[in-house]
């Protein structure tokens, strides 16, 4: 039954601009920094404009940019620049190769083994660089053993969301829910205080990940290792008579439709190369030098009546095209890499690396575009570029940091700083757990000291830094203060109370659990955390209950975003690499989604009776 709802103006108001908030976030065509900007500006003039006193408390326009200076955010991005520390450095690297060596033994108990060290490294560090980390181990994994990728990728991902849970710092989430249910007045949690229900329900839910989930996934044909579009240097021999003789190479080149590129020219009995002006007239037995997929080339052939060689080799069925020394390598777009945001055709990577840049293959879709159709697009996180170069190129692209090459396992980055990032790091975490400084301070003083050592440069902290969650933790904060000072999560926890007013209070924990669960999959994990944590401390305040209990239900349920793609970056990485579709996601995250919040149900109220 419906409580009556008393709304002033301004929560009703701050209502209707979260459940916006909620739709703009889910607008893929809207980036969502815009979004977050949008709702932040929404709160400030309108709060400018129509002043809110409740008594002798004002909530002022600019109370809304306190998030940008919130311990929460701090802690976050700190984390966030501490953990692409590791990265950049090769910190974790021993440990990927000691998965790597263990495939070779055994795929089934190393699968488990994999799961289980992702879960535990991202209780302490964002998943994102863990997920990183083990991306080009199980694909090189699943190239040598002819293992579908799409068996073992999305039992990988899942397992880091699981492990970064259980512990304070182990999402971005975690921090925000905490931090905000401690400035409404709840003692904070220690570090590890809530890791061992996590724990046990996590057992359940990896030995699913590792029994019946890869079971339960189709096999994707994977493009890695496809030599389709693969790009070869060929020759075009003018014939006599043909429609090159007596032509430019302007004018060969507009046969083409523009499509040919000439490289160089070689005269008609001789070994003299020069380059391809396009003014050059061409003649009987002079070469065109170019270097195109085998489609292209042969069309090429065929438009110009001219004999394709290679190697002083006509090019026929016995003697097919070949590229020897030649490697194709898929690099994969991730958070902080120099190629987000930027488009094809800004990026040349034939002048920087000498290797080409031959498709481009984006989370949803079915297929690789060819450059000519995307040069213009701006990369996306989980965009996997297919490149090609000489085998010593491709290696040097592989031990630059700041590239993520989906095939590579013995090139792993690796520098003489990264034993200094990862004690760093562990004394980061060590110096919060044992409650000497707050995970804020401690974060920033293990930045502090990355820059010192070495393990990072002021451009490495540029690249790590991610708009997106400053701007979305940023308004998600101002949104949840403004529904919690208004009265707009008292109002909704009043009619959350009058509807399960006969349930157990235990299954109002549950309730609560899956509804930030089905949130978290359909807009920002964050968003959905915040706007929940006010909501959920209301509920219990009002029925004169425990918090923590109730806070614990929006933690975890904001963390299980398993159900779709979007939900979290690190699903859309391994949506691309190993070719699953939204119901891919559905089908095994579903499961997984009702696994963690029924034994969490049980767990939550057992270690923190209500």
């Amino acid at each position: 039954m419906l409580a009556e709802m008393n709304l002033n103006p301004h929560a009703a108001a701050v209502l209707i601009l979260a459940v916006l908030a909620l739709f703009l976030f889910t607008r893929e065509k809207i980036p969502l920094e815009t979004s977050s900007l949008f709702v932040l500006v929404a709160l400030a003039v309108g709060f400018e404009l129509f002043p809110y006193v409740d008594g002798e408390q004002a909530l002022h326009a600019v109370d809304f940019f306190y998030g940008f200076g919130h311990e929460a955010l701090v802690a976050v991005t700190a984390l966030m620049i501490a953990g692409h520390g590791l990265a950049r450095t090769g910190a974790l690297e021993p440990v990927g190769r000691a998965l790597s060596r263990a495939w070779e033994i055994s795929p089934q108990l190393s699968l488990l083994a994999t799961l289980f060290t992702g879960a535990a490294l991202s209780g302490f560090v964002n998943n994102v660089p863990i997920v990183i980390l083990l991306l080009p181990i199980l694909t090189s994994v699943s190239l040598k053993t002819s293992t579908p990728p799409s068996r073992i990728l999305m039992p990988m991902g899942f397992s880091t969301l699981i492990g970064g849970m259980g512990t304070t710092i182990g999402t971005s989430t975690n921090l925000l829910v905490v931090s905000v249910a401690v400035s409404m007045g709840m003692s904070s949690f220690s570090m590890f205080e809530f890791l061992l229900p996590v724990v046990l329900s996590s057992v359940l839910a990896i030995a699913y990940l590792w029994l019946l989930a890869p079971r339960m996934l189709p096999d994707r044909d994977s493009d890695i290792g496809d030599a389709s579009p693969r790009v070869f240097s060929a020759a075009l021999s003018v014939n006599e008579g043909g429609y090159a003789d007596g032509r430019t190479i302007r004018e060969c080149i507009e046969k083409t439709d523009g499509r040919m590129t000439p490289r160089h020219w070689i005269k008609a009995g001789s070994d003299f190369i020069d380059s391809a002006h396009k003014d050059r007239k061409l003649g009987p037995g002079d070469r065109l030098l170019v270097r195109d997929t085998p489609d292209n080339l042969k069309a090429f052939e065929k438009l110009l009546n001219a004999d394709l060689y290679s190697d002083d080799q006509k090019i026929d069925a016995e003697n097919p095209l070949q590229a020897k020394g030649q490697q194709l390598a898929e690099v994969i777009v991730t958070q902080g890499s120099p190629l987000l945001g930027r488009s094809v055709s800004e990026l040349r990577f034939a002048d920087r690396f000498q290797v080409v840049i031959l498709a481009l293959h984006r989370a949803g879709s079915t297929s690789r575009k060819l450059m000519s159709e995307v040069s213009n697009v701006r990369l996306q996180i989980g965009d996997v570029m297919l490149v090609q170069g000489a085998s010593g190129k491709i290696s040097e692209l592989k031990k630059n940091p700041h590239y993520v090459i989906l095939d590579a396992t013995s090139d792993l980055p690796y520098s003489s700083r990264a034993p200094w990032a990862l004690a760093i790091m562990v004394a980061t975490v060590c110096v919060a757990a044992l409650g000497i400084m707050p995970i804020a301070i401690a974060a920033v003083c293990g930045v502090l000291l990355m820059t010192i050592s070495g393990c990072l440069s002021w451009r490495d902290i540029g690249e790590a830094v991610n708009s997106q969650i400053i701007l979305i933790v940023a308004a998600s904060l101002a949104l949840g203060r403004a529904m919690l000072e208004t009265g707009a999560a008292d109002a909704i926890a009043v009619q959350f109370v009058a509807l399960t007013a006969d349930a157990p209070v235990n299954l109002q924990l549950s309730g609560l659990m899956l509804l930030m669960a089905v949130l978290t999959n359909i807009v920002s994990n964050n968003a959905a955390a915040v706007i929940g944590t006010p909501i959920a401390i209301s509920i219990a305040r009002q029925q004169g209950l425990a918090v923590e209990p109730f806070v614990l239900a929006v933690l975890f349920g904001a963390n299980m975003s398993y159900a779709t793609p979007m939900a979290y970056k690190t699903n859309l990485l391994v949506m691309t690499v190993g070719g699953y579709t939204f119901n891919d996601f559905l089908r095994v995250g579903i499961p997984l989604t009702l696994i963690m919040w029924a034994s969490l149900s049980f767990l939550i109220p057992w270690f923190f009776p209500v």
